[in-house]
């Protein structure tokens, strides 16, 4: 990740959380209190982001100590201790909810992550995310997505070409758009049709689209979908994934499966910050 663009959305995060400044630390903790703590993961999951929590230390004290003791991208059980913590009182408090903010929603989004590709493993098929990401933060989610084993999807509008139902109904049909986009796009960039039905699936296929993406279509119609395709272009299945049997979509015959809840409706993992007086 770039280290310049996780900075702003850490600065970002600290100005809205901080504000005019920290109330109730600053009028109950003495100036030069010193504490000491760690960071316990309180269930089992993938830790993602002990990088990002350290650096919202860092940026606002760097002589706080942050010590990281689990490796990224490791399965961690209930009660571990996942990163070590020591330095001036007022500091840590005042950085500690963005610290866990982001560390338990990138741990979310991993743990989630490594669940699916779990469920389709000894297949072909590749996890991948969407662009419904949260405004704001969607470099560190994808990033969380990697960690837990997937792939990212496009990252934002520029990264390739996917023609959606709504581009078809301005274009006037899959065949109007897939010939627009071939005639006017760089040579570099590959070609994505959304279909919904077989018949369009046939037809994006035809007219030589690289990648469709199979959008709500039950595992039946997709594994039919993929033998008449044959491999002249990838498929990906898609829409409410999350609510799917991923292994029952797997060995429907499809190259991916982009699941937009890895990002939008995940549950953060519960982790804690737990202080004591000392160095």
């Amino acid at each position: 990740m770039e280290q310049r663009a996780v900075d702003k959305i850490i600065l970002n995060a600290l100005e809205e959380d901080i504000g005019s400044g920290d109330i109730t630390t600053n009028l109950c903790i003495p100036p030069d209190a010193r504490v000491r703590g760690t960071f316990i993961a309180k269930e089992r999951g993938v830790v993602c982001g002990l990088d990002v929590a350290r650096r919202v230390f860092e940026l606002v004290d760097g002589d706080i100590k942050f010590e990281i003791t689990a490796g990224e991208g490791s399965t961690v059980p209930a009660g571990s201790v996942i990163a070590r913590i020591g330095g001036n009182a007022r500091n840590i408090l005042k950085c500690e909810r963005v610290a866990l903010n982001l560390l338990q929603r990138m741990s979310g989004i991993a743990t989630a992550t490594a669940e699916a590709v779990k469920a389709v493993e000894g297949t072909k098929v590749k996890i991948t995310d969407t662009r419904k990401t949260t405004p704001g933060l969607r470099i560190l989610e994808k990033y969380a997505v990697r960690v837990g084993g997937g792939h990212n999807h496009r990252f934002n509008l520029a990264d390739g070409i996917l023609i959606k139902d709504n581009h078809i109904a301005a274009a006037g049909g899959i065949s109007n758009a897939v010939r627009a986009a071939k005639k006017n796009a760089p040579h570099t960039l590959k070609i994505e049709v959304e279909v919904s039905i077989l018949e369009d699936a046939c037809l994006a296929a035809k007219e030589g689209a690289d990648i469709i993406m199979f959008d709500n279509m039950g595992a039946e119609e997709m594994k039919t979908a993929a033998f008449v395709i044959g491999g002249k272009s990838l498929t990906e299945a898609s829409g409410n994934m999350g609510d799917k049997n991923l292994t029952e979509i797997a060995i429907s015959g499809v190259d991916i499966i982009s699941i937009g809840a890895l990002t939008h409706r995940i549950r953060a993992l519960d982790i804690s910050l737990k202080l004591e007086l000392g160095v």
